[in-house]
């Protein structure tokens, strides 16, 4: 068990400390605790540019297609689209969390909101589909930032035992944003005077509206630290992890699991992790502390992310494809019919988050979403071209109800454990191997999904001369599907109707992975503090007090847990 480190006199600053200077960029009565008022005022804007970030993914889908045809660009470019945005903030989340815990993270939550306004009104100017892919790069950059950022910036201000009250808002924005997004896409698709450019450019005012906001109501104090920036390992893993989330893309599509390009992609992406971790364990500000790994919540919390990555993600992406293709509703219909799991997540967040603040406990919460989580997964591997939508949406508010239990509780696990001078770095971890999840699962269920509705389409086929020929693979999509002969459309609905199920019992499998890290982990009780009162303590109780890193700051939490005792 580890021992506190004595307070050092004020006239002797710790030699670990020395390069340290808290600069209070707020007033007085706002540099200790904030008042539920204050949070709420604070709150305002990042949970504006949050609503942002998910409109902008979900608006945009819903006008895809028209932009690929007026481009006049391929079904490959129709998918990078998509992907080019998830790459980027995926590959950038880590470092934006790194940056976080060295300089102001109010500044950088502006910054990325700036890089995401610049990159969707580049991508609205766009004249090409390569165009308008690079500029949804750029917009990648700007949304890692907040996806992280956010969470970060909750974390220092809101200590982990009053942050479940406040989950349920995020909760909130996301519900808002999916549900609105198909909607308001659709409508600037269909009104001839604005078109599909507004898709990229509806969230500017939104945007603009949130720096503002911030700038009037985020006041947190600026750790200054004189430290060097950790350039090349940025770059390897920048490097690495795009050269592995690229060829599970194109992998089985564009060219062969088993080939030249494969090796090239996997080899070189694996040389730029090993890297990668070689300049983690010699830089003096690592991008990604290894010393994280060593904690077992956050190691553990990081597993189950990634199988949440492929629900939150893949449940998404294939259950549109099943509502429209083979269904046959439309995309805002399709949207609307997700309410239910929408739903699901929005109440199942905000009770959670109620609950684990009025009694402190939050293991509980976890385990039962992940059960939750497991168990929708394995009623949707059930559904069918003729399954009921009623239900349908019964199915799909017990996944919601899962995955609201589960997601932000993951992060607060960890914000709890971690030290305070890695808040944002283990906040952003968590956040980066939950998108790669989402990015590996989606490409790998995708790519089950194709194989499936192909045999489907051919074993419906065999039995007309000459058809099977003509049927092509699985890679079929809603313009085939319009243009085929009537029997051919309701063959190829059947088949996508029938092959779904498929893809969502792979998705229950993964989920026991969840359930098994979740219930390995060790709770510990929440802390009352916030992330600036713990880094003061931290920074005066010098050096033996973070020499210890993460294993010291388990052990004080496990005496407090066993003496029941909350440290203030």
């Amino acid at each position: 068990m580890s021992t506190p480190a004595p307070t050092r006199p004020v006239a002797g600053p710790a030699p670990a400390a020395a390069d340290r200077t808290l600069v209070d960029e707020a007033p007085v009565e706002q540099q200790g605790r904030m008042t539920h008022r204050q949070v709420l005022s604070a709150l305002s804007g990042m949970l504006l540019a949050m609503f942002v970030a998910f409109l902008s993914s979900t608006v945009v889908s819903n006008a895809l297609p028209t932009i690929i045809t007026e481009l006049r660009g391929s079904q490959s470019q129709y998918t990078w689209v998509v992907t080019a945005t998830l790459l980027a903030s995926t590959a950038s989340t880590p470092i934006w969390g790194k940056l976080a815990d060295l300089f102001s993270k109010k500044l950088l939550i502006q910054i990325a909101i700036v890089v995401f306004i610049v990159g969707s009104m580049l991508a609205g100017l766009a004249q090409t589909v390569p165009t308008l892919i690079g500029w949804r790069v750029l917009q990648g950059l700007g949304l890692g930032g907040l996806q992280a950022l956010v969470q970060i910036a909750m974390a220092a201000m809101i200590s982990p035992r009053e942050r479940g009250r406040y989950s349920g808002l995020l909760g909130g924005v996301m519900a808002v944003a999916t549900v609105g997004g198909p909607l308001i896409g659709g409508l600037l698709v269909d009104t001839s005077w604005l078109g599909w450019r507004w898709c990229f450019f509806v969230g500017v005012p939104f945007a603009l509206a949130a720096v503002v906001l911030l700038q009037r109501t985020l006041h947190l104090p600026v750790v200054k630290r004189e430290v060097s920036i950790d350039y090349l390992g940025a770059g390897f893993l920048a490097a690495g992890v795009s050269a592995l989330l690229i060829w599970v893309t194109l992998a089985g599509g564009t060219f062969a699991w088993a080939s030249v390009e494969t090796a090239l992609f996997v080899g070189g992406g694996v040389l730029a992790i090993v890297a990668f971790v070689v300049t983690e364990l010699r830089a003096r500000e690592p991008i990604v502390p290894l010393r994280l790994f060593r904690d077992r919540t956050t190691t553990l919390a990081i597993i189950a992310s990634v199988a949440i990555g492929v629900a939150m993600f893949g449940s998404t992406v294939f259950l549109g494809q099943y509502l429209q293709i083979s269904r046959g509703y439309s995309p805002t219909a399709a949207g609307l019919l997700t309410i239910p799991m929408v739903g699901g997540l929005l109440v199942s967040s905000t009770v959670s988050g109620i609950l684990i603040t009025r009694h402190g406990r939050w293991k509980r919460f976890l385990v039962a979403g992940s059960l939750l989580v497991a168990v929708g997964f394995a009623l949707l591997s059930t559904i069918d071209h003729s399954t009921n939508m009623v239900v349908l949406g019964v199915f799909l508010a017990v996944l919601g109800t899962g995955i609201g239990m589960t997601m932000q509780n993951l992060v607060l696990a960890v914000q709890n454990t971690v030290a305070a001078t890695d808040l944002g770095a283990a906040s952003s971890a968590v956040a980066f191997f939950r998108s790669l999840g989402g990015t590996i699962g989606v490409s790998v269920l995708g790519a089950v999904l194709s194989t499936r509705v192909g045999d489907l389409i051919q074993q419906g086929l065999s039995g007309v001369p000459g058809a099977a020929e003509s049927g092509g693979s699985g890679d079929i999509g809603l313009a085939d599907l319009a243009d085929a002969p009537a029997p051919i459309r309701e063959l190829i609905a059947v088949s996508y109707g029938d092959a779904t199920g498929r893809v969502f019992f792979i998705a229950a499998a993964l989920s026991l992975v969840t359930i098994a890290a979740i219930v390995a982990i060790r709770e510990v009780a929440l802390r009352t503090e916030t992330g600036d009162e713990r880094l003061h303590t931290e920074s005066t109780d010098g050096p033996a007090a973070r020499a210890g890193g993460v294993t010291a700051d388990v052990d004080d939490q496990l005496a407090e847990a066993g003496v029941g005792a909350a440290r203030r």
